[in-house]
């Protein structure tokens, strides 16, 4: 007897995954502070999670991204606009087998909110992922005019980059006064965090902290997981990643770099730094060196 034919469905070989791709540039004399700028192509790389001190305002120019925030899945393709807010913690990467490209901008809070007017508020945006395509488009043109490596028309480039943000909070977002009382679960997160920073080098164990607090391990872990999206092992490694780029940016090797903020060699730093960074620290550091561009004395 013969076999009955086989309908699974097998789905075609698509072409293969663009190379990851990552270019960092640096503005200064924003408000006489630095804005620093992405560019990137990312074919299979995900984002470890991680968190910005600054919003992180992009556009997907190609593919298809998805993103963890706030406990839920979200998809941005070509045209959408995807605004995530200081302190939250994230993921990014490709939806599927192309990869995807996309043009990110990581402004202070206090640029963002530079037109609000309302003290002690700061936009937030409920809908991370928006769809506005006159103002995508404009976010490009901005981003283009700002990582123009030569003859950088400094009106052109603060006008479209504060007409963005502007526009963007004006027709986006909500204000709400800044995070008052935590909860007592990112309470135990904070005082957590707060003993990793200062013990860099020489973090102390889950039960050493466990004990300090008078709870088990297993409830510190949860509540540290809840408040912050990541255990503290991966919450150290994104800190030390923060604190390298900071030394690499004020003119120090890699290695170190990786001495300094505790990571056990330059291998250990590079693994880490490109799973948060999307580069390598020696790109990283070539890259904004080589990338930035004044459009006003600092």
């Amino acid at each position: 007897m013969s076999s009955p034919p086989d309908t699974t469905h097998r789905p075609l070989p698509g072409p293969p995954a663009a190379r990851d791709k990552a270019v960092w540039t640096r503005v200064n004399g924003i408000r006489g502070a630095s804005l620093d700028l992405l560019t990137a192509r990312i074919g299979r790389r995900h984002y470890a999670p991680h968190t910005h001190a600054e919003y992180a305002i992009g556009v997907c120019t190609d593919g298809l991204e998805v993103i963890q925030y706030r406990g839920g899945r979200l998809y941005a393709g070509p045209g959408a606009l995807v605004v995530l807010e200081p302190g939250e913690t994230h993921t990014g990467g490709p939806a599927g087998t192309e990869g995807f490209a996309y043009r990110v901008l990581y402004p202070a809070a206090d640029l963002v909110s530079e037109d609000a007017r309302r003290p002690g508020t700061l936009p937030r945006f409920p809908t991370p992922v928006i769809q506005d395509a006159q103002l995508a488009r404009e976010l490009g043109l901005a981003h283009r005019a700002l990582t123009r490596p030569r003859a950088l028309d400094v009106l052109e480039a603060e006008s479209r980059l504060l007409w963005v943000l502007g526009t963007l909070v004006h027709r986006h977002a909500v204000f709400a006064p800044d995070r008052g009382t935590p909860s007592a679960g990112r309470d135990i997160a904070q005082t957590v965090a707060q003993r990793l920073a200062d013990e860099l080098t020489n973090p102390p164990t889950l039960a050493e902290l466990a004990a300090e607090m008078g709870m088990s391990r297993y409830r510190l872990l949860r509540a540290f997981r809840d408040a912050t999206g990541m255990p503290p092992y991966a919450w150290l490694a994104q800190y030390r990643v923060s604190r390298a780029r900071a030394l690499l940016d004020a003119g120090h090797r890699p290695a170190q770099a990786a001495a300094h903020v505790g990571f056990a060699d330059q291998a250990h730093l590079t693994r880490w730094f490109r799973r948060v960074m999307g580069v390598t620290p020696g790109a990283y550091r070539n890259s904004v060196q080589d990338g930035i561009v004044r459009i006003a004395p600092s």
